[in-house]
């Protein structure tokens, strides 16, 4: 005869293999509570499971796993009553018998205490989770065996006994591990990633403050010398001209504060990516003669992109001339455009020797700005460092099919 353990522990497996498919392997994971249909999937998929491999112990008794999905489903994501109502219609399937009312009055029982319990479960502790949903289903389980041992008495007890109060609940343990380990981990993340922007946020603060301290600087200077009596009007004009060019500098630095904060797109028109990016690379080109770095285009694409003309300048200004800068030793740049299809492609390959970390961070606030003012014209990001000092950083706007209004 079949061990029940045995038949229990197959199930089981096949469980855990299921929620690492459903969960752990997907690229877009995230909080299990709050992927809703990816779990409604796995606990439904779960309990087809239980019922197609159960054990017979009569006509009228099938035994299974179903209380490891239906316990940790309606702990963890309050589908006690849905998933009760999938569990005694597929109890249906076995027949209408005195196993299928025992089912229906248990599981409608337990689907009204678990939907009550779940906003107490879930303030719980991690710890103390993973015990009292163990703890339960070694009740249930224990309550099972009672029920079973009466109406059909079994000559292999201990088999029975490790059936039903080891198996189960070291499933929920297990599964409820996992869970407690996956939410702890997206939380450290979280946590992370928050600290890492918080950072960011200080070193551009401070890179900011230092560019912004000069302008402002030189202009009190004038304003204290457009207070002297003995100017004469020509001196006035050329101090008034000299301080509004050194608060248009700090305003511009501000703007790029509030850029990377939140980059405000504020008048939208069709873009030819071929003509800005040639006028972008034509301002640069003497820069790039200064530190020595070849620039090189292959601007295939002709297609239009929707964005503001003033952004999407600011932004491949900043990128090619951070890059440049970041080659004091001179290097190359590799411009091209790709029509992909379903995308306009702008790459940028990067060769050559880098500064320091130290001196990257000082700047890099510009690189944060324009790959913000990207994500605000809709587009994304793909960076890729490949073999030695070569860098290519990708960038994906979506193409539109006529111009538009300006």
């Amino acid at each position: 005869m079949e061990l029940i353990t045995m038949h229990f522990l197959f199930n089981l497996s096949l469980l855990i293999i299921l929620f690492f498919l459903c969960f752990s392997l997907s690229k877009r994971f995230g909080s299990i509570r709050l992927e809703q249909r990816t779990s409604l999937f796995y606990f439904v998929a779960s309990l087809l499971l239980c019922f197609l491999f159960p054990y017979h112990l009569n006509n009228e008794l099938v035994l299974d796993l179903r209380i490891v999905p239906f316990l940790i489903g309606s702990l963890y994501m309050r589908l006690s009553p849905i998933l009760a109502i999938i569990l005694i219609v597929l109890r249906g399937f076995h027949g209408i018998d005195f196993g299928f009312y025992l089912a229906l009055v248990i599981y409608s029982i337990f689907s009204l205490i678990f939907w009550c319990i779940n906003p107490w479960f879930l303030r719980l502790t991690s710890k103390n989770r993973i015990l009292f949903s163990t703890g339960i289903s070694l009740f249930v389980g224990g309550g099972i065996l009672v029920i079973a041992l009466f109406l059909a008495p079994f000559h292999q007890m201990l088999d029975l006994f490790f059936a039903f109060l080891i198996v189960p609940p070291l499933g929920i343990a297990m599964i409820s591990y996992i869970i407690e380990m996956i939410e702890n981990n997206i939380l450290l993340q979280q946590l992370l990633i928050k600290a890492e922007k918080k950072e960011a946020v200080e070193q551009m603060g401070a890179a900011i403050s230092h560019e912004i301290r000069n302008p402002l600087t030189t202009s009190i200077g004038f304003v204290e010398l457009l207070d002297k009596d003995s100017l004469n009007q020509e001196k006035i004009n050329q101090y008034l001209s000299i301080l509004k060019s050194e608060l248009d500098t700090a305003e511009r630095i501000i703007q790029d504060y509030l850029t990377y904060s939140k980059p405000i797109i504020s008048s939208v028109e069709a873009l030819n990516v071929q003509k800005e990016l040639t006028l972008v690379i034509s301002l640069l080109q003497p820069l790039a003669n200064y530190y020595s770095v070849k620039v090189s285009t292959n601007l295939l694409s002709t297609k239009l992109i929707e964005g503001d003309r003033s952004k999407f300048h600011q932004c491949f200004i900043n990128i090619i001339k951070y890059n440049i800068e970041c080659m004091p030793n001179g290097g190359s740049l590799l411009i091209e455009t790709v029509d992909t299809g379903t995308n306009i492609m702008i790459s940028i390959q990067i060769a050559g020797e880098k500064r320091n970390e130290e001196q990257l961070k000082m700047t890099s606030h510009t690189m944060s700005v324009a790959f913000n003012i990207v994500r605000a014209m809709k587009g994304t990001i793909d960076i890729k460092n490949k073999i030695g000092k070569e860098t290519v950083i990708q960038f994906y706007f979506k193409p539109i099919k006529a111009h538009l209004k300006r």
